[in-house]
């Protein structure tokens, strides 16, 4: 077996350099845990950014992998395949819309909305040609594609990449009057927002924002695009986590754990007067929809449903806050999140930042990585049990301390 050095240094020389992953080298997945190439154990606490709600490796999620791969992989929507219809009937009614546009990973999903309202703006609210306005909040992160760097306020994201898609603005998250003070523009089709920022750090907005932008939107006329990718699936404890208030979205986006992590699969659903806006050969992807990812979502979602995750999520996660928060530390300054969706925020203590914590969790047998510098997730799969957890808690409460 070669060595975590041996692995790492083969992606340095033949691989781009555009991640900064935490050194360790990952082989195996079940459940909670995944495993090293040199055989350590360790919990995951960031689930591949939401992806792996139902755990790695499900073995349902898997089933319907193995089964499918054995009869039909890809056909493209050149032809119709025997998968497609029924996963898109279940999904709508899971979800509670008319009409679903499979596409294959989260990033497209946004895509896909934003070509949508623009469509929907010039065909249904009469916005004149190529002078349709989407707004998006300071702080969101969709993705890196030429689009969604467009959108975002992170030069990181953004430097170097211009020029930049026109048609996009901000206003701050969570300020519903700097929000309405764009929409009095006729030319706005829509605002996207995720309702936790997960990138940013896992900023939760006031409540009743969510449903004070579905308020802005009704009387603007102006589209509610909930980019739910990485809060969606029962991450949040609620199924979407607009769901915690009257703030059903127009258009909503989903990815990651639509398919527990086993295969790129993203959905953008919406009601027939906005989806219908987009005729044959104007959207489109040859994975979109195919047969393997139909099944696989099918099963991911049946998971989240009959395990009741949503529910589990709702209560380990206020254990988990309740934990952190009384962590005896001046490192710790700030604890915040919902259900399994969780930060807290690093004070730098004699040199030692969130990186050196999560190099010493990883030393503990937890794998959590930092955003922003000072900003550590925590992410567990949604499967995690009570006793699981507190161990969790222990490994962190003890790492914060050795500082």
């Amino acid at each position: 077996m070669n060595s975590s050095k041996y692995y790492i240094n083969l992606e340095h020389e033949y691989g781009a350099h555009n991640y900064h992953p935490l050194p360790v080298v990952l082989s195996r997945g079940e459940g909670v845990f995944v495993w090293d190439v040199e055989g350590n154990k360790y919990y995951d606490f960031l689930s591949a950014y939401s992806a792996v709600n139902q755990g790695h490796s499900h073995p349902k999620i898997i089933q319907a992998l193995k089964q499918q791969a054995d009869i039909l992989t890809l056909t493209s929507r050149a032809f119709h395949n025997d998968t497609l219809g029924e996963y898109e009937k279940y999904i709508t009614e899971y979800f509670g819309y008319e009409k679903v546009l499979p596409m294959n990973t989260g990033v497209e999903g946004g895509e896909t909305a934003n070509k949508l309202a623009r469509k929907w703006g010039y065909m249904k609210k009469g916005i004149p040609n190529n002078k349709a306005r989407i707004i998006f909040a300071k702080g969101n992160f969709w993705g890196r594609t030429l689009a969604a760097i467009s959108s975002s306020d992170d030069p990181l994201s953004y430097e170097g990449f211009g020029p930049y898609m026109p048609g996009y603005d901000l206003v701050p998250y969570d300020d519903l009057q700097a929000l309405e003070k764009e929409f009095k523009d006729p030319n706005v089709a829509a605002f996207m927002v995720e309702p936790i920022q997960g990138e940013a750090g896992v900023v939760v907005p006031s409540e009743g924002y969510l449903s004070g932008v579905r308020k802005l939107c009704d009387k603007y006329n102006v589209l509610f695009i909930a980019d739910e990718v990485q809060t969606g699936i029962a991450r949040t404890g609620k199924l979407l986590a607009t769901d915690y208030e009257d703030a059903r979205p127009d258009i909503l986006v989903l990815g990651k754990a639509l398919s527990g992590g086993v295969f790129p699969v993203s959905a953008v659903l919406a009601d027939n007067e906005i989806m219908m806006c987009i005729k044959p050969g104007e959207h489109g992807s040859t994975y979109g929809g195919n047969p393997l990812a139909n099944k696989v979502a099918v099963a991911a979602l049946e998971v989240i449903k009959n395990e009741r995750l949503a529910e589990n999520a709702l209560i380990l996660g206020n254990i988990l806050r309740d934990e952190l928060k009384k962590i005896s530390s001046d490192m710790i300054t700030t604890v915040r999140g919902k259900g399994l969706l969780n930060a807290i925020v690093i004070k730098p203590k004699n040199g030692n930042d969130a990186w050196d914590v999560c190099l010493r969790l990883r030393d503990n047998g937890l794998l959590a990585k930092p955003t922003h510098g000072d900003i550590i997730r925590f992410a567990p799969p949604l499967i995690i049990s009570e006793k699981q957890l507190h161990e969790c808690i222990f490994i962190i409460k003890k790492t914060i301390l050795s500082f």
